[in-house]
């Protein structure tokens, strides 16, 4: 059997999180991309000023509105447990801005069927995309590389799919104070045994707005300073080095 013909049988355990914050002009054409594919999409709107609820639920998505702005990660872990709640046993992340394609869901789904034959399968697969590094990002990926002892290249890459024991661990109270749906939540993954897995992908640019985290020197500085503490210190209690993988390697 073809993993393109498992991932359409699969398909009814997974569903799409997409947090989003006044992203009303790229919403819609993303979750339209997504419900194309087959998948359900959650879109937990985080207190946007604009239409995007409304553009979101008009292209098909369940929409949970949070009640104040209360960032990215809170958004994310929102979905996450409404997953859950809903009883599916996988999660697709995808940013709502447009960057990433739903286009490259179908080979998520095909590198984690094809390594599911391998000894220790990967809990979390990650779509990486290099090529977008500017100067900023590219210095924060060296720096927390080296940091946080983890290897994966992309480790600001949203847009990944997370199987059910790392979508319970991410759900879960003790991960509630993460600000970021990066560094933090890819080293407590690690430190609980979860495998991580990457393959590449290009990804789109941004057509409205820009990055909240790379925008500039001073939110750079801010992130990289929340996540060199955050590395430390769970690095004190987890010290092993990642285990990536190219996927279809075993």
């Amino acid at each position: 059997m073809s993993c393109n013909r498992r991932v359409k049988q699969r398909l009814g355990d997974v569903v799409a999180v997409v947090p989003a914050w006044n992203e009303a002009a790229d919403v819609g054409r993303v979750v339209a991309g997504i419900r194309a594919l087959g998948l359900d999409v959650i879109v937990v709107d985080d207190f946007s000023s604009d239409r995007t609820a409304a553009v979101a639920r008009d292209a098909g998505a369940r929409v949970l509105r949070l009640p104040i702005h209360a960032g990215s990660w809170t958004a994310m872990q929102t979905g996450f447990r409404a997953a859950l709640e809903s009883g599916y046993d996988r999660v697709v992340t995808l940013d709502a801005d447009g960057q990433h394609d739903p286009q490259d869901i179908p080979q998520l789904l095909s590198c984690a069927a094809g390594a599911e034959r391998s000894e220790r399968p990967p809990g979390v697969v990650i779509a990486s995309c290099l090529s977008r590094g500017n100067r900023r990002r590219k210095l924060a990926w060296r720096f927390l590389r080296l940091l946080s002892g983890l290897g994966v290249a992309d480790l600001t890459s949203g847009f990944r799919l997370y199987d059910r024991e790392a979508v319970e661990l991410l759900a879960s109270s003790e991960c509630t104070l993460l600000e970021y749906q990066d560094v933090g939540v890819l080293l407590h993954l690690h430190r609980k045994g979860i495998r991580l897995a990457e393959f590449d992908v290009d990804m789109n640019p941004r057509c409205h707005g820009q990055s909240r985290i790379f925008s500039s020197w001073r939110v750079v500085g801010h992130y990289l300073v929340y996540s060199a503490l955050l590395s430390i210190s769970r690095r004190h209690y987890g010290s092993r080095r990642t285990d990536v993988f190219a996927p279809g390697t075993g």
